[in-house]
């Protein structure tokens, strides 16, 4: 329940609470993405302030300073719509069905980081992205049947990832064909 009346001193007040296994669903989902995102970042680090540097980037690429928001901001609502599907489907086999994709992309998801960064190879990068735009599809897909709003939570998360795909394929263009 989001919202009960309670009496406090003589008044009626609203307060939000949520349920604490709900909570606790969403709290660990937030740990276990932004974990995954500091994995991902410490594995590549160092490829990313020497060799990234070094490529041609296509016109449309936002500052460095960008992509450490985005992605905290990222993967905490992916935490978030995790949590919510894990505590309202984890009974139902749609539910474990779901929390399969979700684990699967966010998998494929540090190992882009690895390929294009850690290998270097920005061409395995491509290929790896486009499968793990396939997979947060399916993803939401799934989430879609359990919770929408958690599905809706992994919209800017797929927008990104889209995004994402495009600057891939314009370093692939502009420094290996």
């Amino acid at each position: 329940m989001l919202g009960v009346e309670k009496n406090i001193d003589g008044r009626k007040c609203l307060v939000l609470n949520m349920k604490r296994k709900l909570f606790f669903s969403i709290g660990v989902g937030v740990i276990l993405c932004l974990g995954v995102g500091f994995l991902a970042g410490q594995a590549t680090q160092m490829s990313v302030k020497t060799w990234y540097t070094t490529l041609e980037k296509p016109f449309f690429t936002p500052p460095d300073q960008i992509f450490a928001p985005v992605w905290t901001m990222l993967y905490l609502l992916m935490g978030i719509a995790v949590g919510r599907i894990r505590h309202y489907g984890i009974h139902q086999q749609k539910g474990k069905k779901a929390l399969y994709y979700f684990g699967l992309q966010l998998l494929v998801n540090g190992l882009w980081s690895l390929v294009f960064f850690g290998l270097r190879n920005p061409l395995w990068g491509m290929v790896v992205i486009l499968i793990l735009l396939f997979l947060i599809m399916k993803t939401i897909e799934e989430f879609k049947t359990i919770d929408l709003l958690a599905a809706r939570l992994l919209f800017p998360y797929f927008l990104w990832v889209f995004y994402a795909a495009f600057l891939n394929g314009g370093i692939v263009l502009l420094n290996f064909l």
